[in-house]
């Protein structure tokens, strides 16, 4: 019997880690990463991406501990986090499709591994949702730290991945980033739009 509930709970956490992966998908947001990055040095460009990590890390299991309850608590539907989602990244998307420099006084101590990286691009509404749901389906103790070895393990490749994009940034030089930049806000701006979109279709039960 023991067996079986230790293969459940394996399989239980490799499930948990494809799911979060795929949804969370670190090479999709390497150039998007990279393209808020642009304008620091190296040494700050390897700290972002495992602060950005660790932001989307410590959302992620705030959600897992505390989600349904401050969901309820506050009546916010999961519709409602994915359209708040959406146009918060639509609104970065704009700025790199535009050129804005987001180096400006204004924004200069603005850290983007906090926001838009490490929440909602990473641990966006979709992840949320995901783990929230996981947590209700892991009803043992070895399904549970299976599911928070998965979270832990999603994190660490997310890290790693951003980490080692960030030397890609010396070999494209600066027309190249440029050029990234351009490419990561469409894509960016694909991704908001979509979220806006299951948003609206969530709420119209379309």
């Amino acid at each position: 019997m023991k067996d079986i509930l230790l293969v459940s709970a394996t399989t239980f956490g490799i499930q948990a880690f494809v799911t979060l992966f795929v949804i969370m998908d670190p090479p999709g947001a390497t150039p998007i990463f990279l393209a808020l990055v642009k304008d620091q040095p190296a040494r700050k460009r390897i700290l972002m991406a495992w602060q950005g990590a660790a932001v989307s890390l410590i959302v992620i299991v705030a959600f897992a501990i505390f989600g349904k309850f401050i969901l309820d608590y506050l009546h916010i539907s999961v519709q409602a986090l994915q359209g708040a989602g959406g146009l918060l990244l639509l609104l970065i998307a704009l700025e790199l499709l535009t050129g804005k420099d987001s180096s400006s006084d204004k924004t200069k101590d603005v850290n983007v591994a906090l926001v838009p990286l490490g929440t909602p691009l990473l641990a966006g509404p979709g992840a949320i949702v995901t783990t929230i749901v996981f947590v209700q389906n892991a009803p043992t103790a070895s399904m549970k730290f299976a599911l928070a070895a998965a979270i832990v393990a999603v994190h660490v490749a997310i890290g790693l991945t951003l980490m080692f994009s960030t030397k890609v940034v010396g070999l494209i030089k600066e027309s190249g980033v440029t050029l990234i930049a351009r490419i990561a806000g469409l894509l960016l701006a694909a991704i908001a739009v979509e979220m806006i979109v299951q948003s609206i279709k969530g709420f119209f039960n379309l």
